[in-house]
């Protein structure tokens, strides 16, 4: 499973937004964090976030189980560990 945490402020909201578009992600809150989970690999484009460069590279607080595989200017890739 893959799992990573993103801290609930407003501007990491487009990013937990983007990823629970998808029909096998899950998201939830744990404490000040959203949860977003998947038994597949997590995909989110960066420019359907709107998100800018410096929000884009500090949204993520944590991984469980996961590693980042992707993580540019495009998109973010989760993977399970």
């Amino acid at each position: 499973m893959t799992q990573l945490f993103i801290l609930d402020v407003p501007e990491n909201t487009p990013v937990v937004t983007v990823a629970g578009q998808a029909p096998e992600v899950t998201v939830d809150r744990i404490g000040p964090y959203f949860r977003i989970t998947a038994d597949t690999p997590i995909v989110i484009d960066r420019r359907a976030t709107g998100c800018r460069h410096a929000v884009w590279y500090s949204s993520i607080a944590g991984l469980v189980r996961s590693r980042i595989t992707q993580w540019d200017k495009d998109a973010l890739r989760i993977e399970p560990a």
